[in-house]
């Protein structure tokens, strides 16, 4: 093994791992005795400082952990200070209103209505804080229950879920109608 691939190993070990990984263990992943996987180890180290990068290689008590030079952590809060952006798929909002206007619901619910799984979208919208376990349903298997969040109502500026619009019965029946339509179009191909 190249000493290059060799080093390109040590460096995704380290990365991947995210805490400090024994010498002994990276020596036996890279097949070389202690010794050697030390030199390799310090000639990235002096390489990352030389090269002015901005993560070093750190040994801790016979170990060696990946991380980001103390000079870059001002950035480092910059960035985590930075709101993240949650973007709402058409996915993701065809079930949050489902939860919305259905809720307490179970994911199989949700998934009956839109007719596909739903996993991904219910755990997006659980991790921006708009959907939440609201409990469990008296059934057997006590499947999980999703009802919207104090986050989703200050986010479609209502103060509770009796102001959210209320759809017009007579449009709703033409929109099933179309969208039967279009299935049947669909399998008439």
């Amino acid at each position: 093994m190249e000493i290059k691939e060799t080093e390109a190993i040590v460096e995704a070990i380290l990365f991947t791992m995210g805490e400090s990984v024994e010498l002994d263990k990276i020596a036996n992943t890279i097949g070389h005795d202690k010794e050697t996987t030390r030199k390799i180890i310090q000639n990235m180290m002096m390489r990352y400082e030389e090269e002015d990068r901005g993560i070093r290689i750190i040994e801790l008590e016979n170990a060696f952990q990946l991380c980001t030079k103390q000079e870059m952590y001002e950035y480092l809060i910059r960035i985590a200070k930075q709101p993240k952006r949650h973007v709402l798929t058409d996915v993701l909002l065809e079930t949050l209103s489902i939860i919305a206007y259905k809720q307490p619901v179970t994911r199989l619910e949700i998934e009956k209505i839109r007719g596909v799984k739903s996993d991904h979208a219910v755990n997006k919208l659980i991790e921006y804080n708009l959907v939440t376990e609201v409990g469990r349903m008296d059934a057997p298997g006590k499947p999980l229950l999703f009802g919207t969040t104090e986050e989703f109502l200050r986010r479609f500026s209502v103060q509770s879920v009796d102001e959210l619009p209320v759809f017009d019965t007579e449009k709703l029946e033409d929109f099933k109608a179309e969208a039967e339509d279009e299935v049947q179009l669909k399998l008439d191909i």
